[in-house]
């Protein structure tokens, strides 16, 4: 969990003593991290075999009669406790020495420090005290013997070592979501080349490759059907139980189920690349993650060990000068109860195993956590910028209306020859409706905005030859462009058109302006430097739309339309939705702008997008939420990633980042109440009234139990409804 550390072992942080965790997930439990719990749980077994003789011996002068002391002698009872408390110590709890150790070295104080020092301080006077005895002064005696103290150092380390079986096995139940994610791409594909099937590994699959799928099988990677037809359960994706139907043309995804029918597939990305790859990744990146809070508790974390030694050492030095005989008996006793019960461990867990478990639950309702600072800072974001195609609509438009205008003679069609008439005036001319759609089809085709998805699925229900582009370019929330049969073509908005020279701009506006109104997108196709035509397309709202636009602002959000399309457009889809500001013909780096105007004034702003246009924005914003059906950019650019491209799982976000809010505020309160209260008892504050210290064994048993609490309620989140 601390920055920048990293180690190609398994082991523990040089910083904070915990655990590290892998890096790169797998489809199984990494054997050494199932190692180091098969470890840490023999040597607490050996630490509670060895440890509970000593326990019992330690606390025999609380047994009326003292019935060890009278079997067995004083000195031969701190003999055996000698021996029965070295291999607790020395065997089962060296790890914990070690880190405690590596911390003192290095000046990285955790909770490790004070659990060595607590430990090797109580071992040590009790060795000194067996070996001479007679040496002590009588305030070091009670009833004219030593007072041992194997029993603190037995018992704390075997309830430490409880304590770290308990953390490592709430690590191994949170990895095991993104174990099962794993697990669901299969093994092996049936691979066809050269008409032959074989099935092959899935590491041998490349893109390109052919490959059949059969019903009830798992889909291998990600790609398109070629051949056939079928119904996928998509539910592992997007949470919907109902089947999808599949059928050429269409894309399907890894790790999705195949049901009804078989067909054959082309692979396009493969390996690290699929979607179920991404998924794994993002989340166990998230879980390794800090959230902002965590930096108050490392603040507190780097004081708090210097702090608790001195109070310790105070409190020896008054028990030793003021206290009641036996002086340093009870100056030792109090000293240790104050290092043991001191102990952060539960400060180390509290922020964390929040993140964990919130991360690994919003993962089950499709929910990618990227970064931890994202999940915490959601919760609190007042204003939502969002961007409308693919987020607030389904993203799939469809063509409607293509209209042409008169252009000037001298240009190459892609069904005819250039005309050419040299010499003579060149009278205006009017492209056909298809080639025209032929010329924008040609450049979209290189484009992954949904618009230009729609063209090209126009171009080919229409039968109509798409012709091969070059030069292709691409200006993000402005145009394309490039050449087809030689013309240079233009395709884009009518202000980046204007910007480009291009003429006639003004042709069959007033049509323009009544499909706009009805909130249809249009864009602009210009040949050879002058307008040729108008492509309508409309893009419906999404149906669930609506309904998260209301629970949105029932959770206090206001929201902002951020989208290049023109105003009539965005006006219509806003007065739909009761979207409360929009912001119309905006490029890329205007969105980055509005974002960063609202927060320098004051605004907790969320930026939700799904296209390359977005990008910036996303990253500017206070938390940038990317839908799953968008573009590989704006994921990378998110800190959350909706994998349904739905905005009522923003919803369900927000509400589990609150739980995870709520939830580390509680964690850290258990965290500091216990040493708020437990320091002063340890202390001995309570013993002018009731006559009793707290042992460094009850200490001990507190500080675990602190631990208990932070893991028990992080472990809440996983049963949260969002």
């Amino acid at each position: 969990m601390c920055p920048g550390v990293e180690d190609d072992e398994h082991g523990a942080c040089p910083h904070c003593g915990m655990a590290l965790e892998s890096a790169l997930p797998t489809d199984d439990v990494p054997p050494a991290e199932a190692a180091e719990l098969r470890e840490m749980t023999r040597r607490f077994w050996l630490a509670l075999v060895f440890g509970l003789p000593v326990l019992v011996l330690g606390m025999d002068h609380l047994l009326p009669g003292q019935p060890f002391m009278h079997w067995l002698g004083h000195r031969v009872s701190g003999w055996i406790q000698l021996a029965l408390s070295a291999p607790v110590v020395f065997l089962a709890g060296w790890p914990l020495l070690t880190r405690g150790w590596r911390s003192l070295v290095t000046r990285n104080f955790n909770m490790f420090t004070l659990i060595g020092l607590g430990v090797m301080a109580s071992w040590c006077y009790s060795l000194v005290a067996l070996l001479f005895e007679d040496f002590l002064p009588a305030a070091a005696k009670h009833d004219g013997h030593a007072v041992f103290y194997f029993e603190a150092a037995a018992g704390i380390t075997a309830l430490v070592l409880l304590g770290q079986v308990m953390e490592l096995r709430a690590h191994r139940r949170t990895g095991a979501a993104l174990r099962a994610l794993i697990g669901l791409a299969p093994k092996t594909a049936a691979r066809l080349r050269d008409g032959v099937e074989e099935q092959v590994p899935l590491e041998q699959i490349v893109a390109g490759d052919q490959l059949r799928v059969r019903p009830g099988e798992r889909i291998a990677v990600d790609g398109v059907i070629r051949e056939g037809r079928s119904t996928v359960d998509e539910a592992m994706l997007t949470g919907e139980p109902l089947p999808v139907e599949k059928q050429a043309g269409d894309k399907v995804t890894g790790g999705t189920l195949n049901q009804t029918g078989a067909f054959v597939m082309r692979a396009e990305k493969v390996g690290r690349e699929t979607l179920l790859a991404r998924i794994v990744q993002m989340v166990a990146q998230a879980q390794r993650s800090r959230a902002p809070v965590q930096r108050l508790a490392d603040r507190v974390a780097a004081v708090f060990v210097p702090v608790v030694v001195s109070i310790a050492a105070l409190t020896f030095l008054l028990w030793l000068t003021f206290g009641p005989e036996p002086r340093l008996a009870n100056a030792v006793v109090c000293a240790v109860a104050v290092l043991v019960i001191a102990c952060p461990c539960a400060l180390g867990l509290a922020t964390p195993m929040s993140i964990m478990i919130g991360v690994g639950r919003g993962a089950q309702d499709g929910i990618l956590v990227r970064e931890a600072a994202a999940l915490e800072t959601l919760g609190i974001v007042d204003t939502l910028a969002v961007d409308k195609t693919g987020t607030l609509t389904a993203g799939k438009p469809e063509v409607t209306q293509i209209l042409t205008s008169e252009m000037w003679a001298g240009v190459a069609t892609p069904q005819t020859t250039p005309i050419n008439n040299a010499g003579l005036p060149t009278p205006p001319i009017k492209l056909a409706g298809q080639e025209l759609l032929q010329f924008a089809a040609a450049l979209e085709q290189h484009s992954e905005h949904p618009l230009a998805t729609a063209v090209v699925r126009a171009a080919r229900q229409r039968g109509l030859t798409i012709s091969a582009a070059e030069s292709f370019r691409a200006t993000p929330g402005g145009g394309i462009e490039g050449n087809v049969v030689g013309q240079p073509v233009l395709v884009g908005n009518e202000s980046w058109l204007h910007e480009r020279g291009v003429t006639g701009l003004d042709a069959r506006r007033d049509e323009i302006a009544v499909l706009q109104q009805r909130g249809q997108t249009t864009i602009g196709v210009a040949v050879a430097g002058r307008l040729a035509g108008w492509i309508a397309a409309t893009d419906p709202i999404k149906a669930t739309t609506a309904e998260a636009i209301r629970e949105l602002h029932r959770l206090g959000l206001k929201i902002v339309m951020l989208t290049g399309d023109i105003a009539a457009t965005a006006q219509t889809v806003a007065r739909e939705l009761g979207i409360d500001e929009v912001r119309a013909r905006v490029t890329p780096t205007e969105k980055h702008r509005v974002v960063q105007e609202l927060r320098a004034a004051g605004r907790r702003v969320a930026m939700a997008g799904d296209g390359i246009n977005d990008a910036p924005a996303l990253a500017a914003a206070d938390v940038g939420i990317a839908m799953g059906n968008g573009t590989d950019i704006a994921m990378q650019s998110a800190g959350i990633t909706l994998v349904k491209g739905d905005l009522r799982g923003l919803v369900k976000a927000i509400h589990l980042s609150r739980a995870v809010r709520r939830n580390i505020r509680q964690n850290l309160f258990f965290a500091f109440a216990y040493n708020a209260i437990g320091i002063p008892l340890a202390a001995g504050v309570l013993y002018p009234f009731t006559g009793t210290l707290l042992s460094p064994v009850l200490a001990g048993a507190a500080m675990s139990f602190s631990d208990v609490s932070v893991v028990g309620n992080a472990l809440r989140l996983r049963r949260t409804r969002l």
